[in-house]
């Protein structure tokens, strides 16, 4: 949502987020030089994957971010919708393609690619009347990750039904084969997966996606042999990768989340705080109650010790996040009542640090924030 109060009103009473689409344009033009190739070639071009409202970023705060993408990829074709709304005028990917033969009536966009990996949805568009406007398709292969898409039993069919689609001008001429890397941050974790892809689509005309956020940053030199990659995760500046940061691979942080000090408790050696008295102070501290909770998106089973930044100084939180606020450890440091919180986001704090302090991984907490928490477009400063 965009807030239409103003920033010193969210600051000093509730829990906000900071957008900022010049990171997202800093971490694309990061992935675009990552992927020359070094024989001079033509780079791969860049869906910009958006799935899930931009990774919880909002699509409409981003969009400036993302000029110098080739195109976007989401997850349903409503999405598809939404981007077009927020001035959106290339081409499109719907990831999940058709959920159900009703969205026939969606595809009438230019521009539109889908993602087909799955019998029924060929079956709908062989079933279709003519379409005001024929989309491109690709075709998933299921796979090392093994989830969706067609396996290799299936795909030449699948293949040849597309063909006959394009024979009726049901979809556009061209047939794209994608593949979804499931170990790709690992050093070893594409080469068999390449190799069964490439024995199934080796003879087969048309574009080739094979590689997302952490096969671009791993295996930089299979990415740039694609015909479009699909970053996610790095244009909102996280790394993938896990023994390397996003400040190691250039990247900016797109949002950061923000909260305040709301009251102050000192506790003795033993006493009890929260429900249950479930967090007991070992030796005397003073405690910080912090305006967040997991209804505004901050996950309850976050453990005592996550990191958080309070008035820029490093510190931790204590006991269970409940659903409207969370305790931190003011011991020691220079902070007051209505201090500022930083909870991630901050270059001494990036999301993948506290997603790992809490067993997670980033984009659960990016694109994990609730409706009550406004997004607030805002400039690197």
């Amino acid at each position: 949502m965009t807030a239409a109060l103003p920033l010193s009103l969210f600051a000093s009473e509730r829990v906000y987020a900071k957008i900022y689409p010049q990171a997202v344009a800093n971490n694309l033009a990061i992935l675009k030089r990552a992927l020359a190739r070094e024989d001079g070639g033509d780079a791969p071009r860049v869906w910009a994957t958006v799935k899930a409202d931009a990774y919880g970023h909002g699509v409409a705060h981003i969009m400036a971010g993302l000029r110098a993408a080739d195109g976007l990829a989401v997850m349903h074709l409503t999405d598809a919708h939404i981007c077009r709304d927020a001035g959106w005028s290339g081409p499109i990917l719907v990831m999940a393609g058709l959920a159900h033969a009703s969205e026939i009536a969606l595809l009438d966009m230019p521009d539109l690619h889908l993602l087909l990996s799955r019998e029924p949805q060929l079956q709908w568009l062989a079933a279709a009347p003519a379409l005001r406007a024929t989309p491109t398709v690709w075709l998933r292969f299921r796979g090392d990750i093994g989830m969706v898409g067609f396996d290799a039993a299936s795909y030449r069919s699948a293949y040849a039904q597309c063909q006959s689609l394009a024979g009726t001008g049901r979809i556009g001429g061209q047939i794209g084969h994608l593949n979804h890397f499931g170990s790709a941050e690992r050093a070893d974790g594409i080469d068999e997966a390449c190799d069964r892809f490439q024995a199934v689509t080796h003879d087969l005309p048309g574009p080739r996606s094979t590689s997302n956020s952490a096969a671009i940053m791993r295996h930089r030199g299979h990415a740039a042999m694609n015909d479009w990659v699909r970053p996610g995760l790095t244009l909102y500046g996280a790394s993938p990768l896990a023994d390397r940061s996003a400040a190691d691979l250039g990247l900016l942080p797109a949002m950061s989340l923000h909260a305040r000090v709301l009251d102050i408790r000192t506790l003795a050696a033993g006493d009890r705080i929260g429900y249950g008295g479930n967090f007991q102070a070992p030796s005397p501290l003073t405690v910080g109650l912090v305006n967040c909770g997991y209804a505004d998106g901050y996950p309850r089973h976050a453990p005592a010790g996550t990191p958080v930044m309070v008035a820029g100084q490093l510190t931790r939180t204590l006991g269970t996040v409940t659903m409207d606020l969370m305790t931190v450890d003011l011991t020691g440091l220079n902070a007051d009542v209505g201090a500022p919180v930083v909870l991630w986001g901050d270059p001494k704090l990036p999301v993948e640090r506290v997603a790992a302090s809490m067993g997670t991984i980033a984009a659960e907490l990016l694109t994990g924030l609730t409706r009550r928490v406004p997004l607030l477009t805002a400039p690197i400063s």
